[in-house]
């Protein structure tokens, strides 16, 4: 459904002066220079696929999907998505893709939802018939119906979110891009739009494109991760396969009540004397706790157990860190 080419994208800033008057003498003679946004990029996604498009902040991730929905050109390279150009086909992608940036929003400020709705459906020519149909669905699965008649000024951040979603599927598009779409919503908020997007792939089987800084996100969601550093692509697989790939040790904790033997504890391990806690990192793919919960359940009365799996959020911080 999509498909991305050596997508290269490069901005031109001005090199700036430095010294007595270097605004002046940088607005004057300053030179430009070019700097890679994206470069060589390349990836596919199938048919309803979900795909989490990951990178810390300026790695390339808005510009990618830019390039991807046609507001960008890229320098280098090509895009396709449902088979054709959206730099070239630009009306007729635009027909298929819906596009949601978490920051911004596609609704009238002023206007109540209902009106922005039906304003977004005209401007895509979607029919009376349709248009009910897919208002009868996403209204009820977002929970809209609380403030149609709100203006967009008044809602709050997460029933913009919801709108903006409901307006960017009216007409019915086979890919969606969404970037940062929970960005500062509250816990609920975030749980209602996971679950309604998981059940739009799974359903409706769109294909979706998701940046996001929270990895709850990837985790709920994400069939296929594609991580980005500095404009380069330096993953693309499933998050099974990125935990094998570069792993973490676990933690097994384990809390004592009462006196602790510490001269038995296994070698390795980090103990806390006034909160009676031992810590023991572990390779899960090579070593199964139990030998090592019974080994510390030797050393004293035992309370409470834990084994602590790393977060990938600590697995794809190390990949960063690589990739500078």
């Amino acid at each position: 459904m999509i498909r991305a080419e050596g997508l290269t994208k490069y901005y031109h800033v001005t090199e700036r002066k430095s010294g007595r008057f270097a605004t002046l003498r940088t607005f004057v003679a300053g030179r430009m220079q070019k700097v890679p946004a994206v470069q060589e990029m390349s990836f596919e996604i199938p048919k309803g696929g979900f795909v989490g498009y990951i990178g810390p902040n300026g790695a390339g991730k808005s510009t990618t999907i830019k390039m991807l929905t046609g507001i960008l050109h890229p320098d280098e390279g090509r895009v396709e998505v449902g088979g054709m150009s959206p730099q070239n086909q630009r009306k007729e992608v635009a027909r298929k893709i819906g596009v949601v940036f978490g920051q911004r929003t596609q609704l009238w400020w002023d206007l109540p939802t209902r009106d922005s709705f039906e304003l977004l459906a005209a401007m895509y020519n979607v029919q009376a018939a349709d248009y009910d149909k897919a208002m009868g669905v996403y209204a009820e699965l977002l929970g809209l119906h609380e403030f149609l008649d709100t203006p967009v000024r008044k809602l709050s951040l997460g029933q913009r979110m919801r709108a903006d979603l409901c307006a960017a599927l009216l007409h019915d598009p086979d890919v969606l891009f969404l970037d940062e779409p929970t960005i500062g919503l509250d816990v609920t908020a975030k749980n209602r739009i996971r679950g309604f997007l998981r059940d739009l792939n799974e359903r409706e089987q769109k294909t979706i494109l998701l940046t996001t800084h929270d990895m709850d996100d990837i985790e709920q969601l994400c069939k296929q991760l594609i991580i980005i550093n500095h404009g380069k692509k330096v993953y693309d697989g499933t998050l099974e396969e990125l935990r094998a790939t570069y792993p973490l040790p676990s933690v097994l904790e384990v809390e004592f009540h009462g006196d602790v033997q510490e001269l038995l504890l296994p070698a390795g391990t980090q103990y806390d004397p006034e909160r009676r806690v031992a810590r023991l990192s572990f390779d899960k793919q090579v070593t199964s706790p139990m030998p090592l919960i019974d080994a510390l359940g030797a050393c004293g009365e035992v309370r409470d157990i834990q084994v602590l799996t790393p977060k990938i959020e600590d697995i794809i911080e190390g990949m960063y860190i690589a990739s500078r």
